[in-house]
């Protein structure tokens, strides 16, 4: 996994996350050296956890500016800013149209088209 992750000095880095026997291996390599971890699947599941939980505060720590994309440049997970949720399922692109898929908060889903430059007001990218 190398996507949008970086060392300190901002350089790319790798981090891979392996089974080992009975236990998860994560290494990381960065332009600064590389280091491996080998735990149980219990503390792999804490890491998770934190991971998760650290991923959702810096997340809503973000600017609470809403952000404005293309119609065709929503993805799934896109929330749209409003009175009422609704989160971005899937997006097909037919030539000038952007078919794109909601889910609402109660579980609705529906697809509605747009012309795929109309410009579409996010709460929280996806």
């Amino acid at each position: 996994m190398t996507s949008g992750i970086e060392d300190r000095d901002g350089g790319g880095a790798t981090l891979e996350v392996t089974p080992v026997g009975a236990g998860v291996e994560i290494r990381g390599v960065t332009s600064s050296g590389e280091f491996t971890v080998i735990c149980g699947p219990a503390r792999a599941r804490e890491l998770a956890a934190a991971l998760v939980l650290a991923a959702d505060e810096a997340e809503s720590a973000q600017s609470a500016e809403p952000v404005t994309v293309k119609a065709r440049e929503l993805r799934r997970g896109d929330v749209r800013d409003g009175d009422r949720a609704m989160t971005v399922e899937s997006v097909r692109v037919d030539g000038a149209t952007a078919h794109v898929t909601w889910k609402s908060g109660a579980g609705r889903s529906w697809t509605q088209g747009y012309d795929a430059d109309a410009a579409l007001t996010l709460r929280r990218r996806g």
